[in-house]
């Protein structure tokens, strides 16, 4: 005999959010169980690369999980790599050098 399945919600198209699998239940029927669309995970604002330690989940299932769950303890630790957070450091660094280099030739030239 064959069984003929039917979908559990009302909308028949095939759109990225009505994937459909088939399931054989403990009780030998054949139902259609729907797929939640994959992840994508988050990324580095600066280089775009996929940021370690932070598990790719759908934007609700952020809201759902604790806070070190979503970031990584750093300074800008869910948004940026950690390449991307040493590159801006060390510019940071040697701007202030610069500003400091350029106070001191001013004042020696004033001297002389």
């Amino acid at each position: 005999m064959v069984q003929r399945l039917t979908y559990r919600r009302r909308m028949s198209y095939n759109t990225r959010s009505n994937r459909v699998k088939v399931v054989k239940t403990p009780g030998g029927r054949l139902v259609y169980q729907y797929e939640k669309k994959p992840a994508k995970g988050p990324r580095c604002g600066d280089c775009s690369v996929r940021l370690p330690g932070i598990p790719a989940l759908r934007p609700i299932e952020y809201s759902r999980v604790s806070k070190h769950h979503r970031t990584v303890t750093r300074a800008y630790g869910g948004s940026r790599c950690s390449h991307c957070v040493r590159t801006r450091i060390i510019r940071a660094f040697l701007i202030e050098e610069q500003k400091i280099v350029k106070k001191v030739l001013k004042s020696h030239g004033k001297s002389k």
